[in-house]
This record gives structure tokens, C-alpha cells and sequence, in this order.
């Protein structure tokens, strides 16, 4: 069964989030985020999250936050990275990016390392997830 969300605010969102069948354990929100670099520096990127970022954001213990996920796909003269990191809800959210949730939250070591980026994230609800 799936059940999407239709509201006009966030108010409506934590209201409705309630009621998502998604939300009984599985309700989740997705922050997509995308940087680009050359490939001379794609592999200090993909180290500088594997080793440094993400053992400092799990060191927090952000309250809603779930896991995160990389992606990379090598396009010859750059490399497209694809960030996605999942929360239980948008006020998790806010309470690791601040009120302007969808700003980009980069990392000055990651910035040095990136060619181009997102300035902004984005945000998706988890309507359906298939287990095989």
C-alpha cells in the first residue's frame, strides 16, 4: 500500500507524518546532495567522507538520524558524487542543517576537494521501500 503525502506545510507534514503508514517504524525523509570534482581529487573526496565526515556526524549522535549513503559515478574529466542521508522526519532534519534546512551543509576540507555543488539540498519522503 502506498500513501502519499499532499500538504501545504510543515505543520500539516508532522500532522500527516503521524498518520503515513510509513511512520509505524518505517517513515523516513531522504537529504539528496550532489558534488562534482576532478577526477584527480575524486578519490581524496570519496576518503575525506569515508574517514573523516561521517565518523564526525555519527559522533553526534544527531537524534533522527539514520544512515547515510554515497554514490559516485566517474564521467571522464569529472566525478559526480551523490550524497543521500536519512532522517526520521524534516524537524530531524532541521536540527542538523538549522532553521534553512535545505541549505547545503559542506564541510571547508570538502569544499577545497569540489569542483562545483549543490548550494542547496533536497528532500523526499520514503513512500515505498521493496525488500527482495
Amino acid at each position: 500500500m502506498s500513501v502519499k503525502l499532499f500538504a501545504a506545510s510543515d505543520k500539516e507534514i508532522r500532522i500527516l507524518a503521524n498518520l503515513h503508514p510509513l511512520n509505524w517504524g518505517l517513515y523516513m525523509v531522504a537529504r539528496v546532495w550532489q558534488g562534482i570534482t576532478l577526477p584527480e581529487n575524486a578519490d581524496a573526496y570519496e576518503n575525506f567522507l569515508k574517514i573523516e565526515f561521517l565518523p564526525s556526524i555519527e559522533k553526534k549522535n544527531i537524534d533522527g538520524y539514520r544512515k547515510f549513503q554515497l554514490l559516485r559515478f566517474d564521467k571522464g574529466q569529472e566525478v559526480e558524487f551523490i550524497t543521500i542521508m536519512w532522517f526520521d522526519s524534516l524537524d530531524k532534519i532541521r536540527q542538523f542543517a538549522g532553521d534553512d534546512y535545505e541549505k547545503a551543509v559542506v564541510h571547508p576540507k570538502a569544499q577545497q576537494l569540489l569542483l562545483r555543488y549543490d548550494a542547496r539540498s533536497k528532500h523526499f519522503e520514503l513512500e515505498h521501500e521493496l525488500n527482495y
